[in-house]
């Protein structure tokens, strides 16, 4: 317990630049205060002392905005950035190393007794404001991009974005050497990537129905759907 403790607080020295001390890390971040006082809810939640963990989880939810189910298996080194309106539900596991910022729902979608929480493995990151839902597996190193919804399990090593999240697999996995990996802001732009898919078509289209003698411009090209640094283009 000692070591998994002192790993929790080597992960936010790790992870937060902010951090200066140990006293200010010890009194000053609610997300560690949340993962500690979980630890001793699942200790006796595991123990049996089943309302006396439940009613620990509820003051740690009253205190620091975060609630996490005395039934959730948290790995050790888990780091909680901010962390206000996080909720972690009774049958989610969560591996090693693993990364969350606040708004973060790792929730349920069945009424059944069983496993109906997601499983995050080792090294993932979760967005601020990320959905993760239902019995499902986030593969180990893989990073969910913030406010996605993800519904449907995720390859190792991948990103993932949008509503419904999509998974795109990394060219470069992460090896034990790596720094962590809290980069999940310069992610693919999928939507994005679509609209220019569909206009280069659309003018190819327009050029041969032109007899590919020139063709009218688009009265809206691409460029007015990006931020050009003012106002938006509409």
């Amino acid at each position: 317990m000692f070591h998994t403790i002192r790993r929790d607080v080597h992960a936010v020295f790790e992870r937060d630049p902010a951090a200066r001390s140990v006293p200010e890390v010890l009194l000053c971040y609610p997300g560690l205060h949340a993962i500690w006082g979980h630890r001793l809810a699942h200790w006796l939640w595991e123990r049996g002392f089943r309302l006396a963990a439940r009613w620990l989880s509820h003051l740690m939810r009253w205190l620091t905005g975060i609630e996490i189910h005395p039934g959730a298996k948290i790995g050790p080194g888990f780091f909680i950035d901010h962390g206000m309106g996080i909720v972690i539900g009774e049958t989610a596991e969560v591996g090693a190393n693993v990364t969350l910022y606040h708004g973060v729902t790792l929730g349920g979608t069945s009424l059944e007794k069983g496993k109906r929480h997601p499983t995050l493995q080792d090294d993932v990151v979760v967005g601020a404001g990320a959905k993760i839902l239902g019995p499902i597996t986030v593969g180990r190193g893989s990073r969910i991009g913030a406010n996605a919804v993800v519904v449907k399990p995720v390859p190792p090593n991948s990103v993932v974005v949008g509503v419904p999240g999509r998974p795109i697999q990394r060219s470069k996995p992460r090896t034990p050497a790596d720094a962590p990996d809290l980069n999940h802001i310069n992610l693919p732009d999928l939507t994005l990537s679509a609209l220019q898919v569909m206009m280069a078509r659309l003018e190819a289209l327009e050029h041969r129905l032109n007899n590919g003698h020139g063709h009218e411009p688009l009265p809206y090209p691409i460029e007015t759907l990006l931020h050009q640094g003012g106002d938006y283009s509409i």
